[in-house]
Parts: structure tokens; C-alpha cells; sequence
């Protein structure tokens, strides 16, 4: 016979931490957040025992959450170089961003649009819920770029800044500007359909036009029929 006294206590726990978790998540990671919240579902009315995987959920509910937290603190110091000529596209480039889920930026070689544009991306507080990916088309400039970035904004590379290429991944929890080749982005959505690791994707030199790229314009124009964000 099953003891009233404590289910009531079971029930009553479990019902308090689903509540901590529901206030926590407009804290987490993009991904963390649709993954918690699909896994609070399946505890909907949870019974007797179940409490102790809400704990789980809510102790990754908090790490998620302080993540967050630790990249809104890590903001570095962000200044466009004033010699390059997107410099002066800067305010137009920030409002254009914040009010568009679609921005094309376009530039004469050596405008400053491949360094400058995460950086400008960073200033429109993206990078934070989810990360910034980068796409290049060739690995060799997917790292010394990453590399630049990282030097400029006079932070670590590998930590803040990091870069993903085939067989190397130099990136870690707090890393908010991601550095990769257009293949290894089409390789993530295998496992992310959604591209829920990232807030902001730029497609650079997508004047290229290669395979690569063009499926990628493909799937993001689908992508942000699902994702409003």
C-alpha cells in the first residue's frame, strides 16, 4: 500500500522543481533550453521517484544558465578599427542587424568585413545564448582569421574566440565567435537540424557561389521559417 503522506511530499517536490527549472530556462543556451524544456514534457505529472531527474534537469538547467551568465561577463572590449572602411557602415551595419533576421553586407576586398563583422555581431550582444559561427571556405584562412580575431579583441584563442575545421576543434564552452569551414557547418546539421548552437551564422565570401554555400543559403532561407529568432 502506497504511503499518502509521502506521495504528498514526492509530489510536492517535483512540483517545486519543475518551477525552478521554468524560471531558469530564459537563462539557458538556445539548445539547452529546447532540450530541457522537451525533457520537463516527458515528467509532466511525474510520480513518485521522479524527483530526483528533475534535480538532474534543474542542475543543468543552472549550469546552462551560469554559462550564460559567464559569457555576458567575459564581453571584451570591442572597437572597430576606424582606417578600415566598414568603420564608417558601423551604425547603419548594428541597427540593420537588431532589426533583420537576414542582412546582406557587401564590400570591395579589404574592407574590413571578414574581422570586422563578428566584432560587430559581438556589440549587437550576439554570441551569448548561442554562439557566432563564421563560415570561410578554406581551412587555412578559417584559422589565421579566428587567430586575428582572438588578437585584436585581445582575448585567448581557443577560449572566447576558436576555430572548427576538419579533424581540429579549438573551441570550448565559453567560446562565442566559432571559426569553420562552410563543410563543417553542413556537417553540424546532421546532429543540429535546427542550429540551435548558434544566435548568428555569417556566411562569408558567399560570392563564391561553391556547392557548399549555396546549399547552406538554401537550408538557412528554410531554417528561419522554424526558428524566429
Amino acid at each position: 500500500m502506497s504511503n499518502p503522506t509521502h506521495d504528498t511530499v514526492d509530489h510536492s517536490t517535483g512540483s517545486r522543481l519543475a518551477a525552478e527549472i521554468r524560471d531558469l530556462l530564459p537563462r539557458c543556451t538556445l539548445r539547452d533550453r529546447r532540450d530541457i524544456q522537451r525533457r520537463l514534457k516527458k515528467l509532466r505529472g511525474a510520480r513518485r521517484g521522479d524527483h530526483d531527474r528533475l534535480a538532474r534537469l534543474k542542475n543543468r538547467a543552472e549550469a546552462s544558465a551560469a554559462l550564460v551568465d559567464q559569457r555576458l561577463q567575459s564581453h571584451a572590449s570591442i572597437s572597430i578599427d576606424a582606417q578600415l572602411p566598414i568603420a564608417a557602415k558601423k551604425d547603419e551595419i548594428l541597427e540593420t542587424l537588431r532589426g533583420h533576421p537576414v542582412v546582406i553586407v557587401t564590400g570591395e576586398t579589404g574592407s574590413g568585413k571578414t574581422t570586422q563583422l563578428p566584432r560587430i555581431c559581438l556589440e549587437a550582444d550576439r554570441g551569448v545564448y548561442g554562439r557566432i559561427a563564421c563560415t570561410q571556405p578554406r581551412r587555412v584562412a578559417a584559422l589565421s582569421v579566428s587567430r586575428r580575431i582572438a588578437e585584436e579583441l585581445g582575448v585567448t584563442w581557443g577560449r572566447e574566440v576558436g576555430c572548427k575545421i576538419r579533424f581540429t576543434d579549438e573551441t570550448v564552452a565559453e567560446t562565442r565567435v566559432k571559426m569553420m569551414t562552410d563543410g563543417m557547418l553542413l556537417a553540424e546539421i546532421q546532429h543540429d537540424p535546427n542550429l540551435l548552437e548558434y544566435d548568428t551564422i555569417i556566411i562569408d565570401e558567399a560570392h563564391e557561389r561553391s556547392l557548399n554555400i549555396d546549399f547552406l543559403l538554401g537550408y538557412l532561407r528554410l531554417l528561419i521559417r522554424r526558428r524566429k529568432d
